[in-house]
């Protein structure tokens, strides 16, 4: 510190000699005579105790300062609608408008008005937005592909989609389609000409990132085949265990670098309350459904020490967990504190208490004297709402969510997105 620098409590710091006591008292130095004065003053003393800790947690290194940022040429994705960006469509028929619109200028094989936090995970690591695996027009796959599909679960579900709503393509067969990508493209990327444009060069697997958005349909297929929040509880650990199987079986195939978000609280989402029975005790201030969230919270727990077991079972890896349910839920429960309206109601949809129907969904029609009439309509303005079409969010708020993980703060560790190849020792 500066001898002529004192400091102004509440203001800062200020230069010039010190004024709260008489140096001629004192034949000590100015330190002594600071000295002096701290051990009289029990509140300076301890903000500059304050002060001082924090300037020497500041002086600890970090685990990633001054290494460069992780250079990712490529990313393989897995996971459910949170992160689909065209399989579902390509496989079962296309999502059609309104979804899109708003930043697409129509369908494009995503369950939202616009951009998912994949799409923004791309764009803010200078990487195209990634083509569905499933997807044969227009597909591009030199940056990566994904395999997420809307409903798709971590445990095969044994039911059709027609039946049950959930893919087919559960994580395993997101794995199988990965395993034979990985083999297969590297053998027609050698064939040379357009081939060599369209497909990843083969050290990308190893320093590509692997994210991956899903469990949320494992513990709501629970519950629609009417099972107690127990029996739900009861599965998740062998949920769990095929998870980190899926996991390790990438790290052997050279994947290195892991971002792995955790699940959102579904009890807030208006396709769960609308079609699940609650009691109004259950209803926590944010209008959401407790018992559900804190399934979600429980899942989460455990998610995370997989994660943490991955982390020492794989030496190599570098294995990121991100808590979008905390930003989640706090987007929900406090919707104008940042800009957001009607939290709980889907801004496409048609009719009911949050303008869900589970018959008439997001662009839905009906039959009016021999004509379809579009009753499922977006409304007016996506940009405020939270929620899309009753199940999934808006490009806004997907933007919201990205921004807040982008820099790590809801991460473990907490390094952001561009430094998530940098690996913390097991604890």
């Amino acid at each position: 510190m500066h001898p002529t620098m004192r400091c102004s409590i509440g203001i800062g710091w200020v230069w010039g000699p010190p004024t709260f006591f008489n140096q001629s008292q004192y034949s000590t130095s100015w330190w002594g005579a600071f000295g002096l004065f701290l051990m009289e003053s029990p509140y300076l003393r301890f903000v500059t105790i304050l002060v001082v800790l924090v300037l020497l947690v500041s002086l600890v290194p970090s685990p990633v300062f001054g290494t460069p940022p992780c250079d990712f040429p490529a990313i393989f994705n897995f996971g459910d609608s949170n992160s689909d960006t065209g399989g579902l469509s390509a496989a079962f028929g296309q999502a059609g408008p309104p979804h899109g619109e708003s930043f697409f200028r129509g369908p494009a094989g995503r369950y939202s008005d616009g951009r998912l936090v994949i799409d923004f995970i791309a764009e803010s690591l200078g990487l195209p937005y990634l083509s569905a695996y499933l997807d044969a027009v227009g597909s591009n796959f030199t940056h990566g592909a994904n395999f997420a599909t809307a409903g798709s679960t971590i445990r095969p579900q044994n039911t059709t989609l027609h039946q049950s709503g959930f893919s087919p393509f559960s994580l395993n067969v997101q794995y199988y389609q990965f395993n034979d990508f990985h083999r297969r493209s590297q053998i027609v990327r050698s064939q040379g000409g357009v081939f060599k444009k369209l497909l990843p060069r083969a050290k990308y697997f190893s320093q590509a990132l692997y994210a991956f958005d899903i469990g949320q349909n494992d513990l709501t297929a629970g519950y629609f085949l009417n099972m107690t929040t127990d029996q739900v509880i009861s599965y998740i650990p062998d949920v769990l265990d095929q998870f980190k199987t899926v996991v390790k079986y990438l790290y052997d195939q050279g994947g290195r670098s892991f971002w792995i978000h955790n699940t959102g609280p579904f009890g807030c989402l208006p396709y769960v309350m609308d079609r699940l029975p609650i009691m109004a005790g259950q209803v926590d201030k944010a209008g959401c459904a407790s018992p559900f969230n804190e399934v979600a919270q429980y899942f989460n727990k455990k998610l995370k020490e997989a994660v943490d077991r991955l982390r020492m079972d794989l030496p190599l890896a570098a294995l990121t967990y991100v808590d979008v349910y905390s930003l989640k839920y706090t987007l929900i429960s406090q919707p104008r504190r940042y800009g957001f309206v009607h939290p709980l109601q889907a801004c496409c949809g048609h009719g009911g208490k949050y303008n869900y129907n589970q018959h008439i969904g997001c662009g839905g029609k009906i039959t009016v004297h021999g004509k379809e009439v579009l009753v499922g309509k977006a409304c007016a303005d996506p940009s405020v709402m939270i929620n899309w079409d009753g199940v999934h969010y808006t490009q806004a708020a997907n933007k919201w969510v990205f921004d807040r993980i982008v820099d790590g703060s809801f991460s473990d560790p907490p390094f952001p997105l561009k430094m998530a190849c940098h690996r913390q020792p097991p604890h």
